[in-house]
C-alpha cells in the first residue's frame, strides 16, 4: 500500500515553475557556447561586471504594459544574475522596429562605442529577409559590423530570426541563416540559434506558436525561455579558459 502515495505523487503535475524550467530545458542541447567571449570573460574576472547591449528589431520586444519587463533582454539581465553571481549584470536595449542589419550598422552600432559594453547580442535577418535584401549584401554587413565591434574590443553574440509557424512558407529565409551562421564562424563568435529553437519548441508543442502572436501569456513564457538559454550560453563562453583580450 505504500507504494500508492508514492505513484500518485509521480503521476501528479508539476508546479508551473518546475514545468516552466522543463519547457526551457528542451532547448538546451540546441544551445551551445562553442565559441568563448574572452572580452566579456575579463570584465567578468577583473571587475565582476558585465555591461550587455541588445541591438535587435521588433522581435527583441514584447506590447506594454508588461512588454518591457517581459522581453528576453530584461530576462536575459534576471537570469545571469543568477548563472553570474556576484557580477554585475546589466543589460541595455538598442531596440527599433523594421530596421535592417545595414540599418542597424549605421544608425546604431557607430554610437555603441560610447557606452562601452563587453557584449553586444546582434539580433536580426527578419526585416532583411522581408525586404528582400540581398543575401551576399547582408552577409558583408554582418562581417563588417561584428569585425568593427571586436576592433573596438567588444564581444559579440548573434542572434537569428525568431520561428512562427504562421509565416514559415512565405518568407524565406534559409540564405540569412546561413550567412549569420558564416560570419559567427569566420570571427569565432557565438551564434544563438533562436530560430531552431523555437521550431524544435513547436514541433514538440512545448508552445503553441500559432498561438504566441495573440496570447500574450505564451509569449512572455517564450521569451523567458530565451533570456535564460542565452543567459546560461553566455556564462558558458565567459567561464571558457581563453587568451587574453583588451576589456572595455
Amino acid at each position: 500500500m505504500k507504494a500508492f502515495p508514492i505513484l500518485l505523487a509521480a503521476l501528479a503535475p508539476l508546479s508551473p515553475a518546475l514545468a516552466e524550467n522543463d519547457a526551457c530545458e528542451l532547448g538546451r542541447p540546441l544551445i551551445s557556447a562553442e565559441a568563448a567571449l574572452p572580452r566579456a570573460a575579463a570584465a567578468v574576472a577583473e571587475r565582476h561586471s558585465l555591461n550587455v547591449i541588445v541591438l535587435g528589431s521588433g522581435s527583441s520586444t514584447l506590447p506594454a504594459p508588461t512588454g518591457e519587463r517581459a522581453a528576453y533582454p530584461a530576462r536575459l539581465e534576471a537570469a545571469l544574475g543568477k548563472f553570474l553571481p556576484g557580477v554585475d549584470a546589466k543589460v541595455v536595449t538598442k531596440i527599433k522596429a523594421r530596421q535592417t542589419a545595414a540599418e542597424m550598422m549605421e544608425q546604431e552600432l557607430q554610437r555603441i562605442e560610447e557606452q562601452k559594453p563587453a557584449l553586444v547580442i546582434w539580433q536580426t535577418g527578419t526585416v532583411d529577409a522581408i525586404k528582400g535584401v540581398d543575401p551576399e549584401e547582408f552577409r558583408d554587413t554582418l562581417d563588417q559590423g561584428v569585425a568593427m565591434l571586436q576592433g573596438d574590443g567588444v564581444d559579440v553574440v548573434l542572434m537569428n530570426m525568431q520561428y512562427s509557424p504562421r509565416t514559415d512558407a512565405m518568407i524565406s529565409i534559409t540564405a540569412y541563416t546561413d550567412n549569420m551562421r558564416w560570419v559567427a564562424l569566420q570571427h569565432d563568435v557565438p551564434l544563438f540559434d533562436r530560430l531552431a529553437l523555437m521550431k524544435h519548441w513547436s514541433e514538440l508543442g512545448t508552445f503553441d506558436l500559432y498561438d504566441a502572436s495573440k496570447n500574450t501569456d505564451t509569449a512572455e513564457r517564450v521569451h523567458d525561455c530565451i533570456g535564460k538559454l542565452l543567459a546560461g550560453l553566455i556564462a558558458g563562453a565567459v567561464k571558457q579558459p581563453a587568451p587574453a583580450a583588451e576589456t572595455r
